[in-house]
């Protein structure tokens, strides 16, 4: 487990794991579902029109292009910071913080504080909500607004704070669209419980770190994303493709891998893969 022995982060990742009330009961908007099997709409020219999406070049940044209903446009900007454009024209950038930006000012913004390449002190005065995975005041943050055709929600999770666990210190965010339930992992420091799974709900594309040590090591992160079952896993916060290429050969074993272009995706319910798929974006 990442770099510093395994007895010594399994001891730590306990203790992570073991706070009471580390995650609450939320509105099942996006409920979790049985596995079921393939939609028979989901036929051979859908899965040759999701390729052809998947394939479509698009500068990365704030894209104000026309995105049709059912659909949803996900951009990797880099590091752990996405930017989700609704059909309704509203904008959101995960982990915003002050070195790794979408262009433009979005209007919605989560931020993590593992690290400050996942928040900042001094967000752009014109962003309408900026939503914080902690609590400054103590406690577990809560969120759950609804911005035009978007429903954004966050899940508490634990965090590293050197020797010690800091509860609830930072948050998953999931993001409902157009139908797509959007899932963010933040820096995750720790497996989660069945009441975290039960918090999420179904989930239909994950945005996943994949460094392997400073979050979760990677048996953990391939765990995690196995309990959340979501069809699309979308890899981020990975510091070389040595990193990424070792998480792409680990879960790559189980999941379809698949490389784009483009930094931009067009996701929607009637496109996602039949089968578990790893899709890899390019960051800017």
């Amino acid at each position: 487990m990442g770099w510093t022995g395994h007895l010594a982060i399994l001891s730590l990742a306990l203790g992570l794991l073991a706070a009471p009330g580390t995650a609450r009961a939320e509105p099942e908007k996006c409920p979790r579902m049985v596995a079921q099997a393939p939609s028979p709409f989901r036929t051979a020219m859908a899965l040759k029109e999701q390729a052809k999406l998947w394939r479509a070049a698009a500068p990365a940044g704030l894209q104000n292009a026309a995105v049709e209903g059912g659909q949803v446009a996900l951009t990797f900007i880099g590091h752990a910071t996405f930017l989700i454009e609704s059909p309704k024209g509203v904008t959101i950038a995960t982990d915003y913080n002050d070195y790794i930006r979408p262009r433009g000012v979005p209007l919605v913004v989560t931020m993590n504080r593992a690290h400050d390449t996942h928040y900042t002190d001094n967000p752009d005065p014109g962003i309408a909500y900026v939503l914080r995975g902690w609590n400054p005041d103590g406690g577990a943050a809560q969120h759950e607004i609804t911005v035009e055709d978007v429903w954004v929600r966050n899940v508490p999770t634990n965090i590293r704070n050197g020797a010690a666990t800091l509860y609830d210190g930072n948050s998953m965010f999931v993001f409902e669209v157009s139908g797509l339930c959007i899932a963010h992992l933040g820096h995750l420091h720790h497996l989660l419980t069945p009441d975290h799974l039960e918090a999420l709900g179904r989930i239909d594309v994950v945005l996943a770190p994949v460094d392997g040590s400073y979050t979760l090591d990677v048996e953990g992160m391939v765990e995690t994303l196995k309990a959340i079952n979501a069809p699309l896993v979308i890899p981020m916060h990975y510091f070389s493709e040595w990193g990424l290429d070792r998480f792409l050969g680990r879960l790559g074993k189980e999941y379809e891998v698949t490389r784009s272009a483009s930094a931009t995706v067009m996701l929607s319910r009637e496109t996602l893969p039949t089968k578990p798929t790893l899709l890899v974006l390019p960051g800017r």
